[in-house]
């Protein structure tokens, strides 16, 4: 039971951070990521390729995805989908989009990279016993890691400018334009905050799962049950889907066979989406 417990907690941390860079993007643009999960992917390989194969420091390593993420995101939301906004006449277009950046990543992924699985040499060695369970150290650091970052993530959105810019953004864009915000710019930096967001959580799992090119649809799969579950676009609400999913996936596959775990995950969430569609913590819609 506790070692259960203990890998339900390291899954919930790291889907927050992913849960909460796609919750940023949608807040701020109302545009569901699919790409979010290949950006995770892009991440993960950075670090395979700085660190694993070349040596570069961890840590350092890091800081290359966020600057490689960040960019990504920036050009999609600037030469993608702020074009789309001001052209298109249906909502549609905004979700095809999003496909589309999604399939484009993948199929460039498998293209550079292959299908081969890949991973790196553990950052850290050693095991932690905490009564009856274990907790390799490389998993703990991961957790402390992405912890750190969530908290940093929400300080940054309380407290900054550019955080009370964004969460403006979100509540209202045309007031927040009237008010002399350049959204344009808010928008782009936090489509680029959402990117640098998942390509970290890939950083970080990268060290524990591995990576490969087909993973980015795994994690966008998850990302969408997290936020289905906590509500579209409320920060809360990512991070208690996060802690759901964490849980019910760590206890699943402690007691049940593997492919049965997201069968009745899948089970579960169609019959909650029926009975409160918006979310734990979402507004209905309407």
């Amino acid at each position: 039971m506790e070692q259960m417990l203990i890998n339900g907690v390291v899954l919930a941390v790291n889907y927050a951070l992913i849960a909460l860079g796609i919750t940023l993007i949608f807040s701020i643009m109302n545009i569901l990521n699919f790409a979010h999960g290949q950006m995770f992917m892009i991440g993960g390989f950075v670090v395979y390729y700085l660190y694993g194969i070349f040596k570069v420091n961890y840590f350092v390593s890091l800081a290359a995805v966020v600057i490689v993420l960040g960019v990504i995101g920036w050009s999609f939301e600037t030469f993608l989908f702020r074009r789309m906004r001001r052209m298109a006449t249906r909502e549609e277009n905004s979700m095809l989009l999003a496909v589309g950046t999604a399939l484009l990543l993948e199929n460039l992924a498998l293209s550079i990279f292959g299908e081969k699985q890949r991973g790196v040499p553990p950052v850290v060695t050693g095991v932690f016993r905490i009564g009856t369970a274990y907790l390799p150290a490389g998993r703990l650091l991961v957790m402390v890691l992405a912890l750190a970052l969530i908290v940093g993530l929400l300080l940054f959105v309380q407290y900054t400018k550019l955080g009370r810019a964004m969460r403006a953004l979100a509540q209202d864009r045309e007031v927040t334009h009237l008010m002399g915000v350049n959204v344009n710019r808010v928008a782009a930096y936090g489509f680029a905050l959402g990117a640098a967001l998942a390509g970290l959580a890939g950083g970080l799992l990268v060290t524990v799962f591995g990576v490969n090119s087909g993973v980015g649809n795994v994690y966008s799969i998850k990302a969408f049950i997290m936020i289905m579950i906590g509500g579209a676009g409320v920060v809360p609400g990512a991070i208690l889907g996060a802690i759901a999913l964490g849980f019910v996936e760590a206890i699943g596959y402690e007691l049940l066979p593997g492919s049965i775990t997201y069968l009745l995950i899948f089970t579960g969430l169609i019959i909650f989406l029926i009975l409160r569609p918006q979310g734990l913590l979402g507004k209905p819609w309407g």
